[in-house]
């Protein structure tokens, strides 16, 4: 009894020795470590480690195995108190290592001091817990190890034993600096050896302008912050607007403008996105605040005035039965004109042409599109524009095909899919000019372009070419494989009665028509073209009880033939 009296007696004088040897530091700095908890998908707990602020103003460290799959976080710092994770700044998974950013609770909180030196091997170090109680406690060990990386990062190993729900807590110089972030320890020998990553490494993780679309980061559902300069956010910022939901875009935006209140672009983006959320007379306001804003802040204010105007033109093109307040296709065509007046770019006179498209005053449209194709704007949409002005101002063929070929000449050859709806528009053209042979051409080439990605429309247009052409055999096997496409349309039926029809089928014809009439039995045209076929066949008494039925079923077109053949 005696024994475990004196035994007790001295545990108590060696752990009083303990706390009396500790730093004096350690009791304040220990105010710096949290514990984290992640939350996963219906909001249940993914998580819990630990972590430790760096900045009074609320950045924090701690791993990325924490955070992998949470959709919200929050510490809990030394007093009790909960504070939620508010954006991800950079993240490893190789080192597992996060950097983020809290939402703190008060002015400033505890923050630890990063090492400007990293300590010598051999040199006294400290690792501190997570507690909620005011103590001094700590685990003291020495650098073992220390292995560059990266050319200026040391990965440490320790001998030191790492206690239970101790990984990402700070490891700290003999003076108080953290210069690591405690890791899991691997290997055989595990009681007293573990590991640290360099702290230093940890404060290096960003955000990148592509970091959008980095694995680690996008595993994370927590928002994420922006890149450090306005340039990179705005790369960033257009990666995720075609990855996020407007809703969570305009989050974003709204950090952007936070972070660059200075920056035009961020108003510009942010009343773009507002204005495909809604397009209410209150949210309306908000978008022409945000327009006026960047107007204020740009250094190039032709730039504010053109995005004013395209975003004006684009309100007025989806939304032409409303108008919000002095928002017309001419307030538009002003507006891109003052930003003409300080500079006429090309691309700002292609916004005046597209917008006196849009009113169909297609002359000066085309002035302003024949301008454009003089600059170095000049592309196959640009001649494109030209041309289908011209074709709505009734032009002659010739004149339409002529830009149009310069459309397709400078499209990048071989086709690609990017590029090949000119080839049909062209096709088009060709065929309304007479020039079928050539339609066929551009039919086949976007053909190829579009590695064969066609539908039954396609088949039926080219075989209209095919006709026109004298090129029966490619027409009707374009028909086939629209039929085999779309099997119940019944245009594609008839045109293939009336190709057989005139290559001297006539008996295939009927079948076809008869196939049709399987599909649709009151097909008044099936009947009129059956007739047709049997007038071919000299079959005159089955051809007129054939008109017969087509009239009965109410074909407009059969009166002719009954007048000629049935009387």
């Amino acid at each position: 009894m005696k024994k475990k009296i004196f035994l007790l007696f001295t545990l108590c004088l060696l752990a009083q020795w303990s706390v009396a040897q500790a730093p004096k530091w350690v009791e304040k700095a220990k105010r710096a470590v949290f514990s984290v908890v992640t939350y996963g998908e219906n909001d249940k707990i993914l998580n819990t480690g630990n972590g430790f602020f760096v900045t009074e103003d609320g950045i924090a460290l701690s791993d990325y195995s924490l955070f992998k799959g949470a959709q919200r976080a929050v510490v809990v710092n030394s007093a009790g108190v909960q504070m939620p994770v508010v954006s991800i700044l950079g993240a490893n998974d190789m080192y597992d290592v996060i950097k983020f950013r809290v939402d703190i609770s008060a002015k400033k909180v505890p923050a630890l001091n990063l090492a400007a030196v990293s300590p010598a091997v051999g040199a006294n170090v400290y690792i501190l817990p997570y507690s909620t109680q005011k103590d001094r406690s700590y685990t003291a060990g020495q650098v073992k190890a220390a292995d560059k990386f990266s050319e200026k990062y040391y990965y440490y190993t320790l001998n030191l034993r790492l206690k239970d729900k101790m990984v990402s807590c700070p490891v700290m110089t003999a003076d108080g600096q953290v210069f690591g972030l405690a890791q899991k320890s691997s290997g055989k020998d595990t009681a007293t050896i573990c590991y640290a990553v360099g702290a230093d490494y940890v404060m290096e993780q960003k955000i990148k302008p592509l970091s959008f679309n980095d694995h680690p980061l996008s595993s994370i559902g927590i928002k994420k912050g922006l890149p450090d300069t306005e340039e990179q956010a705005l790369v960033f910022l257009y990666m995720a607007s075609s990855q996020l939901t407007p809703e969570k875009y305009a989050e974003l935006l709204n950090d952007f403008i936070a972070q660059y209140p200075n920056s035009a672009d961020g108003y510009l983006r942010r009343a773009n996105n507002q204005m495909f959320l809604s397009k209410e007379a209150a949210s309306m306001d908000k978008v022409a605040a945000d327009m006026d804003k960047a107007l204020e802040v740009t250094q190039k204010k032709d730039d504010a005035y053109f995005n004013r105007a395209k975003l004006i033109y684009n309100y007025r093109l989806t939304n032409p039965e409303t108008v919000y307040k002095d928002w017309t296709y001419d307030k538009a065509l002003e507006e891109v004109r003052k930003a003409m007046a300080v500079e006429e770019l090309p691309i700002y006179i292609q916004l005046e042409g597209d917008i006196q498209f849009a009113k169909k005053d297609y002359a000066a449209a085309l002035a302003s599109y024949e301008k454009v194709n003089t600059t170095n704007l000049v592309s196959p949409a640009t001649y494109f524009s030209a041309a289908k002005t011209k074709e709505l101002m009734e032009a002659a063929p010739e004149e339409i095909l002529a830009l149009m070929d310069s459309c397709i000449a400078r499209c990048v050859q071989p086709f690609t899919e990017e590029n090949a709806p000119y080839l049909l528009e062209r096709a088009q053209m060709r065929m309304n000019a007479g020039q079928a042979r050539g339609a066929m051409l551009d039919y086949d080439e976007y053909y190829k372009a579009v590695r064969g990605n066609v539908n039954d429309v396609f088949y039926y247009y080219r075989e209209q070419a095919a006709v026109q052409a004298k090129q029966f055999q490619r027409a009707l096997d374009d028909l086939a494989k629209a039929i085999e496409l779309n099997p119940k349309e019944l245009t594609y039926f008839s045109e293939l009665a009336v190709v057989n029809i005139r290559v001297g089928r006539n008996e295939e014809a009927i079948k076809v028509l008869k196939d049709a009439l399987e599909i649709d039995s009151k097909y008044a045209e099936a009947y009129r073209l059956i007739g047709v076929a049997q007038l071919q066949l000299k079959q005159n008494k089955e051809a007129c009880a054939s008109f017969a039925k087509a009239k009965e079923l109410g074909d407009p077109n059969v009166d002719a033939l009954i007048e000629k053949h049935c009387k």
